[in-house]
């Protein structure tokens, strides 16, 4: 199987290449068109703001290649986020493959901002993302950003709000 990693910058690069190695996957990074319609699966990543990594995408000329992708696309982080519509983190459009607006946590003395911690998921739909995962078991996150809660979302979790800690529309999963 050839996957594809999007060389969209960020730090999380690094972890998401050993990530992959550990369950013997061989993945390549790459930022051609070309390598990514052509791989079985692509993994979108991202550590740093919407607004940068969107304008990296449009950089490598990117932006319709992921659209039109007919590939399985999993994005990571910041890649999650862009799959939607619109990010309030610099108000940016993003690839819209997922409908909704990602928006920022709210912040009050009771809830600190950015979510950093162990959180509980509560699944909301069974699909092959959830699979093994039960009510109260816990994920660790590290965000101010949420995506909405929608039709779309297959495990929640809340920090001031509910949002989508996966989603998924057909072959595109956050």
């Amino acid at each position: 199987m050839r996957v594809a990693l999007v060389d969209a910058g960020g730090a999380n690069i690094g972890s998401v290449l050993f990530a992959l190695q550990r369950l013997g996957v061989e993945a390549t990074l790459t930022g051609d068109a070309r390598l990514i319609r052509e791989a079985d699966r692509v993994i979108l990543p991202g550590v740093s703001t919407a607004a940068m990594v969107m304008g990296r995408l449009r950089e490598l000329d990117l932006v319709e290649t992921l659209r039109t992708l007919e590939r399985p696309l999993l994005g990571v982080c910041v890649g999650m986020q862009l799959l939607y519509e619109r990010s309030e983190e610099g108000d940016v459009e993003c690839l819209g493959l997922i409908p909704g607006k990602v928006v920022k946590l709210p912040a009050s003395s009771a809830i600190r901002v950015p979510h950093m911690g162990w959180n509980t998921l509560q699944p909301l739909r069974g699909n092959s993302l959830s699979e093994g995962i039960d009510a109260g078991d816990r994920a660790y996150f590290v965000h101010s950003y949420a995506a909405p809660l929608t039709a779309d979302c297959v495990l929640a979790s809340d920090h001031g709000l509910a949002f989508a800690a996966v989603a998924q529309r057909g072959r595109v999963a956050g």
